[in-house]
């Protein structure tokens, strides 16, 4: 049962890889605030940084350098973030991830995330486990069924979206 008094944020951010200690940079957040049960606020910014994104990683997301262009840097959105996300509870899927990148860039910037996380992926597997893998838009359409065209997959805002009603369904059980 979802527990009110505490403040969730779902997130999902989007990368040029998949290790922050191999250089790897965050390049999109995107987080919805979840009040009593609700969604409330929401946070999005892509994030300009002084490296190439790979073309394979552009493929993935379609988060193109040009896109980044005239973007806000870490340094500015980070703090903005860390602002937003208080002391909420984040939610996450495959949270271990999105945690590590995000402690690794907070770090550069002299700030420490202490949030408590909860991880749909985890979830997913301990309610689910008949599903034949248990990605985001695997889980979103076993619950909900078709995933509406305006959901952009692989872009942070949407998969945040998606996460929260997720968790938000998952919590019910």
């Amino acid at each position: 049962m979802l527990n009110t008094a505490f403040r969730h944020v779902a997130l999902d951010i989007e990368t040029t890889g998949l290790s922050p200690l191999r250089g790897h940079r965050i390049i999109e957040i995107g987080a919805i605030a979840i009040e009593g049960g609700y969604p409330a606020e929401k946070f999005c910014s892509l994030i300009r940084i002084d490296r190439k994104i790979p073309l394979q990683t552009q493929r993935i997301h379609g988060i193109t350098n040009e896109m980044l262009e005239g973007q806000p840097e870490a340094d500015e959105v980070l703090p903005r973030f860390y602002d937003f996300l208080r002391d909420s509870i984040i939610v996450a899927h495959n949270a271990r991830f999105d945690m590590e990148f995000l402690r690794h860039e907070f770090n550069h910037i002299s700030l420490r995330l202490k949030n408590k996380s909860v991880c749909t992926l985890k979830m997913s597997r301990k309610l689910y486990p008949k599903l034949p893998n248990h990605r985001l838009d695997t889980l979103y359409r076993y619950l909900f069924g078709e995933i509406t065209t305006d959901i952009r997959r692989h872009r942070a805002l949407d998969d945040a979206k998606m996460a929260a009603r997720i968790w938000l369904e998952m919590v019910k059980r």
